[in-house]
Formats: C-alpha cells, structure tokens, sequence
C-alpha cells in the first residue's frame, strides 16, 4: 500500500527541521534518527556518506582504518527499514593512504563487510564519472606527475533481498545517431562475430525506446550558479562543500522505485536526493548531523510551487534575509 503525506510523515516521533509537501527532514544523528523508523517502511536508501579522505573536512570525516566499523551501525538501521524489495544505493569516494601514492582499500573492505556480515546482496557494482573533478591530490597528480586524475567514486547498489524492485526500461538513454539509422534502414549485417556471439538478422532492429544505460554514469558536478546556491548566498548560508548532483538521485529514484515510494538519505546534506524525490513525487527523509547544511538545504525548495510547510521564527539566516520559516527556533 503506498503511504500519504500523512501517513509518511508520521513515521518518526521527532519534530523535522522542516517539511515539504512530500518529504521531511531531520536535524541530528542519522543513527539514532533511525531507530525511530518502523522495520521495512523505506523503498530506497540513496547516500553519499563522508568519504575516508585524508585531508580532514569541514563536514567530517573518518580515516580509512576507522571507517567500516564508523559505518556498520548505520547499515544495521538501513537494512532494518529497507523493504524486502527495497535497494540500498552507496556513493563513496576513493583515497590515497597517508603519505604514499598508494590507495586505500576502505571501499572495498566495506563492501565485503556489508554483504559477508551485513545481510546486503551486491545486486551490481556502478561507477560515478565526475568529467569537472579538480586533479588531487597535487602531491601526486599535478607535483610529481606519477598518477592519473582520480574521476571515478564507486557505487554500491545493495539489497536486502535477491530480486529488489528495478525496472532498466524507466532509465534508458537517447539512440546513438548510428543506432538510430538502423532502426530506420531495418537491416543489420548478422552473423558470427570474433567473440563467437552469433548475431541474429533482426536482433537489432526493435525500437525498445532507448539504449540500456551502462553502469557508468557520466555526470558533472560543477553547479556554480544553480537556485540552491544563489539562494544561499543571498541568505548567507553556508554551502555544503560535497553536493552530489541531484541527476545522480533522480536516477536511482526512476531506476528503482514507483511514484508514491519511500525514499531515504541518512547523510541529506545539502538536500539534493530530497529535492529530487519532491520532483518526482516519492516522499522522503533526509537527515543531517550539519545544522548549516540542514538550513542551506531548504533553499532546494524555496522556487518550488509548493511552499514548505513550517512554522514563522525569526531565525537570523544573514543580513539579506526577511523573516524565514524553520520548524523550532534554533540560535
């Protein structure tokens, strides 16, 4: 049965930051937050956790020895509300060892941990190609010239179950210009090729609507003008210095849920995933352990039709600003 506004709403006790006509979201630790979510009422848990850097930042980040057992507490949670047939999509950033130009293993030895003791199945493994990354770290990549631009995060798609709720015909991509003109011409030279695939005369030539997308996703993430961030700064709110592109969330959420689905970020940040399951009519909850971060991300919603449903303060959000609404009074 899928949930209303109301019903959803009402699955965690504590009072939200602020709320939205589809979603809510939480100021605090998203392990504790989730406690207080029933056991398999969440279609989808879409995240992008502090990476193990060794550069410590602003938001917060453990180091790569400290970093699986840091995690495991959350993934106990997420696990418990997942749906059977829910997914549990993980975005993670990968990192140098200290001093050395070698990698650390952290994503991967969490991944082993996750599905060897954390009940996760590995439903496929995807890759975030980010084109605009900067070439870090200096040291190794633009000083020394001994290693390559780091552009890739790896991806995670986990589930609880071996079948969790997918559907590749709601992500397919434009035709290729040289796709297309087989369709049209309805000829394809077939036969056995060098791979010993044999190829059939027509197995090309039904228009399914799109090509199936790879698991690389090619999406930049360079936003310098965007409505999140021009609000913020005409509201002198702090900008979350690791915003993942919302296109990133819009594609799991078409990938695997249903309008009316469930939809969860224990790491919101600066709101993306939030905004765009308001976009595409799931509801949500976001939780952030940042209060800067937790107020920037309401600018996601200000040009929306729909205004946040929150109570008057006057909470001071920069000399810009006039009286803005928040959920209780914070200073």
């Amino acid at each position: 049965m899928q949930l209303t506004p109301l019903k959803f709403t009402c699955l965690i006790q504590t009072e939200p930051y602020f709320t939205t006509e589809y979603g809510k979201a939480f100021f605090g630790d998203s392990s504790e937050l989730m406690k207080e979510l029933p056991d398999e009422s969440i279609n989808l848990v879409v995240t992008s956790p502090p990476f193990a850097l060794t550069r410590k930042k602003a938001y917060g980040n453990k180091e790569d020895h400290e970093y699986v057992e840091w995690f495991m507490p959350f993934a106990k949670e997420i696990r418990r509300v997942l749906k059977e047939d829910g997914s549990f999509v993980l975005d993670l950033g990968g990192a140098y060892r200290k001093g050395s130009p070698t990698r650390s293993l952290y994503q991967y030895e969490l991944l082993i941990k996750l599905c060897n003791e954390g009940g996760f199945h590995l439903a496929q493994e995807l890759f975030h190609y980010n084109p605009t990354r900067l070439p870090t770290p200096a040291e190794w990549v633009t000083v020394r010239r001994v290693r390559l631009k780091d552009s890739v995060n790896v991806v995670w798609w986990l589930s609880k179950s071996l079948h969790p709720k997918s559907d590749n015909r709601k992500v397919l991509l434009t035709y290729s210009d040289a796709m297309q003109d087989l369709l049209n011409r309805q000829s394809y030279n077939s036969g056995r090729r060098p791979s010993e695939h044999d190829i059939n005369a027509t197995s090309f030539l039904t228009n399914n609507g799109g090509a199936i997308a790879p698991n690389v996703l090619a999406l930049a993430n360079s936003e310098s003008n965007s409505g999140y961030i021009r609000r913020c700064k005409e509201n002198n709110l702090q900008l979350h210095p690791a915003r993942f592109p919302a296109a990133f969330a819009e594609f799991f959420i078409s990938f695997l849920t249903d309008e009316g689905d469930s939809v969860l970020d224990p790491f919101g940040g600066s709101g993306s995933t939030g905004a765009a399951a308001e976009g595409m009519a799931r509801y949500w909850t976001t939780m952030e352990i940042n209060e800067d971060y937790i107020r920037g991300s309401q600018m996601r919603f200000q040009d929306r039709e729909q205004p946040l449903l929150l109570r008057e303060s006057s909470v001071p959000y920069g000399k810009n600003s006039k009286k803005t609404k928040t959920a209780r009074s914070r200073h």
